[in-house]
């Protein structure tokens, strides 16, 4: 379960991006750090990569479905980080790139959902599960359509959303790889366990 330190990581850098842009404030500290303003941009690569903050209420690629869908949305984030981080329990004795291809999904699921559950509280705009998910990466790959609507950038994201994305390429490229180092695991296992009989007897 060690790659479950690779979903922390992800969760405090998703976290620490996205309060740097949001900005944050803690009185009883007397800190405050004001960050970006919604809608603002803030060049890095020309206009092939800037920060833009926006605050995403649905789901992924800026589609929203509805207020009335999004404690169902919310609700379905957390359990489907629970499941996933059973099922991380369950392969632990499974090929590495599996893991990690799991945890990086975990990784950005529970990043996002912090968002969803806490930031609406926290920032003071939303009963807890109704926040809205903070993006801020923004580069301009090429223009596309999706869900009906036409692209001129890419739709803007944030560590999260990359993680899953990775995650998921993992395991699209790996998922070969990773079968045939676990049938090879099994069949020497079952070789193991057939030669002990062999000599107990």
């Amino acid at each position: 379960m060690k790659v479950l330190y690779i979903s922390l990581s992800i969760v405090i850098a998703d976290q620490v991006s996205k309060l740097l842009v949001k900005g944050f404030s803690i009185p009883f500290l007397h800190i405050q750090y004001i960050g970006m303003y919604s809608g603002q941009r803030i060049p890095i690569i020309g206009n092939f990569f800037r920060l833009t903050f926006i605050e995403n209420p649905g789901m992924a690629f800026g589609f929203n479905p509805g207020s009335n869908m999004k404690l169902w949305i919310s609700l379905f984030s957390l359990f489907a980080s629970i499941g996933l981080l059973i099922y991380l329990y369950f392969i632990r004795n499974k090929s590495l790139s599996l893991r990690i291809a799991i945890a990086c999904i975990l990784g950005g699921a529970v990043g996002n959902l912090i968002d969803r559950m806490f930031y609406g509280v926290f920032y003071n705009y939303a009963p807890l599960f109704y926040g809205r998910v903070v993006d801020f990466l923004d580069f301009d790959f090429f223009k596309f359509n999706l869900f009906g609507r036409s692209f001129d950038r890419w739709p803007i994201f944030n560590f999260a959303d990359a993680s899953v994305t990775i995650g998921v390429l993992i395991l699209l490229f790996f998922y070969r790889s990773a079968k045939s180092e676990d049938q090879k695991t099994e069949e020497l296992q079952a070789e193991t366990n057939s030669s002990n009989k062999v000599e107990s007897n």
